[in-house]
């Protein structure tokens, strides 16, 4: 009987983290460049020292992970010279062994090219500092101002993006140094979040009602058991 409740409650649980995955990203769904996380889960049997009794190939259901979806997002003109997009795979590189998508760049106070947020992005010969003038990307991302040249923008790409983490405002990092990418960029363009707002929402609903599900079979099956020890102390 106790076996039971442990495989419902582990369901719960899974279920309980899943909602909270979703949120997150319904919550992110309007961010530049936001990649949308999925739960990752397995199933084990239940080991015979919490039965006290042989298995018999009752699985319970753990969390294993979150795994990032780096499929690319919508591209939308924003007509903003420092706004830029990849079309395709890769991440600006910037600062500090991080990587983002979120291509709606600034000109901070020194005139450094930065993320939205203020890390410097980097070019073949490190940060591209802007002088005042017209900026112009083209699509390999010569970043040119007033017709010259001043640097290019340092796009990287990962054979094994399981290896990219995480953290926080679009931003990713990792001990693998990738490889240069020669995907397209596209001035004046942002890649919006991957989040298909309708997709989330029918996974937050079919979650709850199989949470709900969960909490039922766990409250019938403690009635269960306080039926029988009733019972039994009767006899």
């Amino acid at each position: 009987m106790y076996k039971g409740i442990y495989i419902a409650l582990s369901g719960a649980v899974l279920k309980d983290t899943q909602m909270e995955v979703i949120t997150q990203n319904l919550a992110n769904a309007a961010t530049v460049g936001y990649k949308k996380d999925n739960i990752a889960f397995k199933d084990y049997i239940i080991p015979q020292n919490m039965v006290n009794s042989q298995p018999d190939g009752s699985a319970m259901s753990c969390i294993s992970g979150l795994k990032t979806d780096f499929s690319n997002g919508n591209l939308i003109k924003t007509g903003n010279p420092l706004d830029i997009a990849i079309d395709g795979d890769g991440f600006i590189a910037l600062e500090g062994k991080r990587y983002t998508k979120r291509g709606d760049l600034k000109k901070d106070g020194e005139g450094y090219l930065t993320s939205y947020n203020g890390i410097k992005v980097l070019g073949d010969n490190g940060p591209i500092r802007l002088p005042d003038g017209i900026v112009q990307i083209d699509d390999k991302g010569n970043v040119s101002v007033n017709g010259t040249q001043i640097g290019s923008i340092k796009i990287i790409n990962f054979q094994d993006k399981e290896d990219l983490k995480k953290r926080g405002d679009s931003i990713f990092v990792t001990n693998n140094e990738g490889i240069k990418s020669n995907t397209i960029l596209k001035q004046g363009y942002v890649e919006t979040s991957n989040v298909d707002v309708v997709k989330e929402m029918v996974h937050m609903i079919t979650a709850l009602r199989e949470f709900e599900a969960y909490q039922k079979a766990i409250q019938t099956l403690e009635d269960a058991v306080s039926k029988i020890n009733n019972e039994i102390g009767r006899i």
